[in-house]
């Protein structure tokens, strides 16, 4: 037996649109604020303790390969 029951609800789409398009802009601007505060991080990081390039390089591989970690993970979890 297969339950077919229909229900229906009034929706503003319009309202439900506005919402969407607002909780995305509120999450770029997250992502852009904590990267930001990486970028800072790290900076401070080759500021205080980088004793050479090679250093920095590395520095930045670490720190792209925590973005993409953190990518992979989002679009595992989304």
């Amino acid at each position: 037996m297969r339950n077919i029951e229909t229900r229906e609800f009034d929706a503003d789409v319009v309202k439900l649109i506005d919402l969407i398009n607002k909780a995305r802009v509120d999450e770029r601007a997250e992502v852009g604020f904590k990267f930001a505060r990486r970028l800072s991080a790290l900076a401070n990081e080759v500021q205080h303790r980088a004793k050479s390039r090679f250093f920095v390089a590395d520095m930045l591989r670490a720190e792209a390969e925590r973005y993409e970690n953190e990518a992979r993970e989002a679009r595992a979890n989304g």
